[in-house]
């Protein structure tokens, strides 16, 4: 149950990370449009959000594929040569 714990800890660190800055970009981008002196934070509040769901993205990609490993059997199996 060792590996079941690590992934839960990469999934909560990878939710709470991508909702930071997925929020972060949502309200650069909300400034950016409402206020019209600042349209510069739209387009930085759009590259925001995108890196936010890569960041999730490859966060789930992880530990999708760590459980994969985990499930896999692992190296081959050498048998010794026969002596004739």
């Amino acid at each position: 149950m060792r590996n079941m714990n690590s992934r839960t800890k990469l999934i909560n660190a990878t939710k709470f990370v991508g909702g930071s800055v997925l929020s972060l970009g949502i309200m650069m981008f909300l400034i950016g449009m409402i206020v019209s002196d600042f349209s510069y934070l739209m387009s930085i509040g759009i590259g925001t959000v995108t890196g936010a769901v890569f960041i999730f993205l490859i966060g789930m990609f992880f530990v999708a594929t760590e459980e994969m490993l985990e499930k896999s059997e692992k190296g081959t199996r050498e048998t010794s040569p026969s002596r004739s």
